[in-house]
């Protein structure tokens, strides 16, 4: 039996709930900035060239796009769906593995516990998902489980994109739109990174060496 679900009936143009406006800043204040992001460094990095404001954003806007990164929540509510029931959650999440895919919103490359921004995006979608949060807990408590065992030495827990997915999709954002809200977020960031890296003035280089065969 899978999980119904009718949040998408929200996103009809009408005014949100106050509950849905409450989680959508949430969510915007909680994405705003994350460190040396890949995006954020693609701007950084356009912008250590003395080039404008905008083609700073574009290049973040380009990395942002990859779903490895702005990406992911999108993958992460078609899992929510192919699963779409808690009893089925480990018997889904095994057949994944077992065919060499990843578990989307799983994993970070930072944080080696639960991603804290994931426990508040959590807290604040409760009012709105009802028995979609408790699919994707289930599908979490599942997930981290399940990689707990396979991976001992790697820990990997839930991160931002695991709930970003319930939640936007909880105020009634089709999931197509997911990636570009989070650029309405991340754009102050970068440009707060823009402004900053025109402050140091250095031309922002990379170094590399080559380890291929020797001739």
């Amino acid at each position: 039996m899978r999980v119904r679900r009718s949040v998408r009936t929200r996103s009809s143009g009408g005014s949100p709930s106050r509950e849905a406006a409450s989680a959508l800043g949430a969510y915007l204040v909680t994405v705003v900035d994350h460190a040396m992001s890949a995006s954020t460094f693609t701007a950084r990095v356009i912008a250590s060239t003395r080039s404008d404001l905008l083609s700073a954003i574009i290049g973040g806007v380009g990395a942002l796009k990859g779903p490895l990164h702005g990406g992911a929540p999108g993958p992460v509510l078609d899992m929510l769906d192919e699963v779409g029931d808690p009893s089925r959650a480990e018997a889904w999440l095994l057949g994944e593995l077992a065919a060499g895919r990843r578990i989307m919103g799983m994993g970070h490359r930072v944080y080696r516990v639960r991603d804290p921004r994931a426990a508040v995006l959590e807290t604040t979608v409760k009012p709105l998902a009802g028995e979609h949060l408790a699919l994707a807990r289930a599908v979490e408590t599942a997930a981290a489980k399940i990689l707990r065992e396979r991976k001992p030495d790697r820990p990997l827990a839930a991160n931002v994109e695991f709930y970003t997915a319930v939640l936007l999709d909880a105020v009634g954002l089709p999931r197509e739109q997911f990636s570009s809200t989070f650029a309405v977020s991340r754009i102050a960031g970068w440009s707060a990174h823009v402004l900053e890296q025109r402050r140091v003035g250095r031309l922002v280089r990379p170094a590399s060496r080559y380890v291929g065969p020797r001739f």
